[in-house]
């Protein structure tokens, strides 16, 4: 099952898509304005064409873990993405703290992907990692 990882922002979505196993996360194009009808049915193509199984979205949580504006336009951006996706694919929100920063140590490398679908691809490898095998997720 493929995974798709986002790291929302209004105007730009990073996204990272991991391999059928669940061992591989690579960013690939961002979408722009996720949120709106464009963007939605960018994201719902992206779903169908690469047979995504699941949606994990990057919850920007305070460093205290506590909610702010984005938190919660990040929330809401998962709720109509739940609509458009239907029930077929699940969408959860995953704790995205630090994903930028490591993703800006990527780009200080070298990595030339887009900073905010490499910040999906921290937030997607962190998330295998962590419920890959419980989910089923790059098991033979």
């Amino acid at each position: 099952m493929r995974v798709l990882a986002l790291d929302y922002g209004s105007a730009r979505c990073g996204c990272a898509l991991s391999d059928p196993t669940g061992t591989l996360a690579t960013p690939i194009e961002p979408v722009l304005r996720a949120g709106s009808k464009a963007g939605l049915a960018a994201l719902r193509e992206l779903v169908a064409q690469q047979e995504v199984g699941r949606v994990v979205v990057g919850l920007p949580l305070s460093l205290s873990g506590g909610d702010s504006d984005q938190t919660r336009a990040t929330r809401a951006f998962a709720d109509r993405l739940r609509g458009a996706l239907g029930q077929g694919v699940p969408v959860e929100l995953y704790d995205e703290r630090f994903t930028t920063a490591i993703a800006q140590r990527a780009a200080a490398a070298g990595d030339r992907a887009a900073e905010d679908s490499r910040a999906a691809a921290v937030l997607l490898d962190d998330w295998l990692a962590r419920h890959g095998h419980e989910r089923g997720v790059g098991t033979p």
